[in-house]
């Protein structure tokens, strides 16, 4: 018994040291300086069509788009990112390779959001490297239909179904009659990234004590993203870090909930950087 107020007295103590040093001459605040995080949601350009639901979006590398995109580039250039993760397997040699034959000149860019606004902005910000961050993870979708259907709930899963079926054609929709910059601040908008949040805790709903069909889903995916932001902030080496995420944007949410908590990064968001 003796142990525990031991601990609170060292609870206490930390949580003393984490405070803000104040200076004993002018009574200001000091704050540390923090590295900066940026998460950048994405449409997926190349429509791979990996999603259950997936936008279809014209082809990006169309006169027009390039334009749009050559303005994206130079607003993500305002945020002066010292570092840029990407979509793909995490330190994948092939991106990499990619990336370096793109430098010099070997290599044309694809349709997809990493070659386009990734491999684009690293370099003419004179980057040596690109950082890809991803990894893969348990998504049992199948065992979440099957639990709906064999507990009498397949009308109501349906529903919410059609309701991310609809989301993803209006979100096609705004794609095709906007600009990419458009559609990207659209995409981070908090009105749709709480969104895209809160349709993964509606299908936690859909389980029971023993079989958390829904619950295990929502925590396979939390786990995928929780191993991306470690991923990315291991690229994280000095409070002067400016660390830029290229990512789909379904992973928005979850990878600013992740950042937004870490009291060492500030979390910058889109709309800070367009004119």
């Amino acid at each position: 018994m003796a142990r525990f107020p031991m601990l609170v007295a060292a609870l206490s103590v930390t949580a003393l040291t984490s405070l803000p040093l104040v200076s004993q001459s002018s009574g200001a605040v000091q704050r540390t300086a923090r590295a900066e995080v940026l998460v950048v949601g994405v449409y997926h350009m190349a429509n791979p069509g990996r999603d259950v639901f997936n936008t279809q979006t014209d082809d990006v590398l169309s006169p027009r788009r390039q334009a749009e995109i050559a303005q994206v580039v130079v607003a993500l250039k305002d945020f002066r990112p010292s570092k840029i993760a990407v979509e793909a397997g995490f330190n994948d040699s092939r991106i990499l390779q990619r990336y370096a034959d793109y430098v010099a000149g070997n290599y044309e860019l694809t349709r997809n959001e990493t070659d386009q606004l990734g491999f684009r902005l690293a370099k003419e910000l004179g980057h040596v490297t690109v950082h890809p961050v991803d990894v893969s993870g348990e998504f049992p979708y199948p065992r979440l239909v099957k639990y709906a259907q064999a507990t009498g709930r397949e009308t109501e899963f349906d529903a919410l179904q059609r309701e991310s079926a609809e989301s993803v054609e209006t979100l096609s929709s705004y794609i095709a009659s906007h600009t990419v910059m458009e559609a990207l601040l659209y995409l981070n908008s908090e009105e749709y990234v709480a969104g895209a949040v809160g349709s993964y805790f509606r299908l936690a709903e859909f389980g029971e004590p023993w079989d958390w069909a829904g619950a295990d889903l929502v925590s396979d995916w939390f786990r995928r993203n929780m191993r991306i932001y470690s991923n990315i902030v291991r690229l994280v080496e000095s409070p002067d870090e400016r660390v830029l995420v290229i990512y789909g944007a379904g992973h928005v949410g979850w990878l600013q909930y992740a950042f937004g908590s870490n009291p060492g990064i500030r979390l910058r968001t889109l709309d800070e950087f367009v004119r």
